[in-house]
């Protein structure tokens, strides 16, 4: 069994689920928040390129990496239909290299979460500070409610382009309080004509963080003119019943 990998179902299913030109309200606030942004920016755990690329197209100069070679492939499919070549590449949080820097690094939607030890988030934080230029920015969201999520077992599905039907069953199966983190069991299955054709079983894992426990760690990693926002509204303290929190800082000049 495979953990917070997205192999060739679950990319499927992210592709159908979150496709290119849906939002969460995420990709309208990014768009605001970097206008003015004239250097390269990157983006982590870059997926199918539902974010990326309506900032390749508002005319940001973009690139980004991903854990997973099938979400990679959509991305790049995605880019080329608009006539897009951002340089895409196969890296992880823990591991990822750029010969630049940055004038900004943006991760939407909770990708962050992935990462599951504090002792590497740290390490990847640092990691971001290295890759920015001076005064460059750090923007990123976190689910709040993530570690008291629904415990209920729950049965999605979506049709194909093939016209056959993928399904994902989802069951939460630990939350560790101490750790932080929750642990999902998600079942994908590709059925055609009424019989099963492929399935995938996957440990997901996400960490929990505190609001507090987050700016104290940025603020140890060197970051500095942290601007804590919620429910995509910028400068606006987050209130208990928010759905996401986002989280702008900068390395110093």
């Amino acid at each position: 069994m495979l953990n917070n990998t997205y192999g060739k179902l679950a990319s499927h299913v992210y592709n159908l689920d979150k496709y290119i030109g849906k939002s969460f309200g995420d990709v309208e606030y990014y768009l605001e928040r970097l206008k003015a942004c004239a250097g390269p920016i990157l983006e982590p755990a870059v997926g199918n390129g539902r974010a990326l690329i309506p900032l390749l197209e508002a005319g940001l100069d973009v690139r980004g990496f991903d854990a997973s070679q099938d979400m990679l492939d959509y991305c790049r499919a995605h880019c080329a239909e608009r006539s897009l070549a951002p340089a895409l590449s196969k890296q992880t949080f823990e591991a990822f290299a750029y010969d630049e820097r940055f004038e900004a690094i943006v991760i939407p939607a909770g990708s962050l979460q992935l990462i599951t030890d504090h002792a590497a988030a740290t390490a990847t934080f640092k990691r971001f500070l290295d890759n920015l230029r001076p005064g460059g920015r750090l923007v990123f969201d976190l689910y709040p409610n993530d570690l008291f999520a629904d415990t209920q077992p729950t049965i999605r599905s979506w049709q194909t382009e093939a016209g056959d039907l993928l399904t994902l069953t989802s069951q939460r199966v630990k939350a560790d309080l101490i750790a932080q983190t929750t642990v999902s069991h998600l079942r994908y299955e590709l059925w055609c004509q009424g019989k099963l054709a492929s399935s995938e079983l996957e440990f997901f894992t996400m960490r929990w963080w505190g609001i507090e426990e987050m700016a104290l760690t940025l603020r140890a990693a060197g970051f500095v003119d942290l601007v804590i926002s919620g429910n995509y509204d910028f400068g606006r303290v987050p209130k208990d019943g928010d759905e996401v929190v986002t989280f702008e800082c900068r390395r110093p000049q």
